[in-house]
């Protein structure tokens, strides 16, 4: 695994943004379901999160269309809990309310993940990490497997008290970001060698994954059902991906390695914006901690 990446150690995702048709639909699915918490709620616009902290924002923009199904944009958001329990209780109350939506599960090494679809189609992933120590790499490359694992075993041995009384149990953020784009080749140049991420699994022409700071990736692009897509139009679905970074000086230090490599940036005063090659918007902003 490098560690010559230019984005610091601890840059993490931030809130994505998604534009809905059904706002009181997907407010529900995100609080009632994934037991995120209504933080703020302005006119057309809803943050849910948890513990302070934002995870995902509903902008209602019902005069856009739904995306194609071959288009690039989100492949799936992935909600990371700290605890199992926590996991447990989230994936019982979506499957409460909305019991089709459930599309799978996996034991991927790194994590236990389970795969949801929200009411307007855009993917959900909702897992949780095994320490860090427990990870292999082997010639820079993280191990990740698709192994099976079992929703109703993993409910019976890790759903407590609280999660069977419906309770948001522990704490949740964006863990990774997975999007659909036009070919991988083009991912990879933009997101290791221009953002500066580094690549720690490659599966030849068909995904890329990548992270900073030795994690098992921030964010991932695939070819499964996009290859050869295009720029996006503005759709419903993903709207903004946010990245964090933990200073204003390395949000600067980005931006100027973006002006560098002939990246347009738009500077709002509190973040800066950009797109990637399939014109997904991609938002700079410093970490809470480092604003507070």
């Amino acid at each position: 695994m490098s560690t010559s990446t230019p984005l610091a150690a601890d840059t993490a995702m931030g809130a994505v943004t998604l534009n809905v048709a059904d706002l009181d639909a997907m407010t529900s699915y995100y609080r009632d379901g994934v037991g995120l918490a209504v933080m703020e709620q302005t006119g057309p616009r809803v943050t849910l999160g948890r513990s302070g902290r934002p995870v995902v924002v509903l902008v209602h923009t019902p005069e856009l269309r739904h995306a194609g199904p071959r288009e690039a944009g989100l492949f799936h958001t992935a909600i990371v809990f700290d605890t199992e329990a926590a996991l447990a209780a989230a994936v019982y109350s979506v499957a409460r309310l909305r019991p089709a939506s459930f599309t799978g599960s996996s034991d991927h090494l790194v994590s236990k993940a389970f795969y949801f679809d929200d009411p307007e189609g855009n993917g959900v992933e909702l897992y949780w990490d095994r320490d860090r120590t427990t990870w292999s790499w082997i010639h820079g490359q993280v191990e990740m497997s698709t192994l099976f694992l079992d929703p109703n075993a993993y409910l019976r041995e890790h759903l407590d008290e609280r999660g069977l009384a419906g309770e948001a149990v522990g704490d949740a953020r964006v863990g990774h970001i997975h999007l659909s784009v036009g070919d991988v080749a083009t991912a990879r140049d933009f997101y290791a060698t221009t953002l500066g991420f580094d690549v720690t699994l490659a599966l030849g022409d068909q995904a890329v994954f990548v992270s900073a700071g030795g994690y098992h990736h921030h964010m991932a692009m695939n070819v499964w059902n996009s290859r050869g897509a295009g720029r996006r139009q503005r759709t419903l679905g993903l709207g903004r991906v946010d990245l964090e970074l933990p200073t204003s000086d390395d949000a600067g230090a980005l931006a100027e390695r973006l002006r560098h490599y002939r990246v347009p940036v738009r500077d709002d005063g509190g973040s800066v914006h950009f797109e990637d090659p399939w014109a997904n918007d991609v938002s700079l902003t410093v970490a809470p901690s480092a604003t507070s």
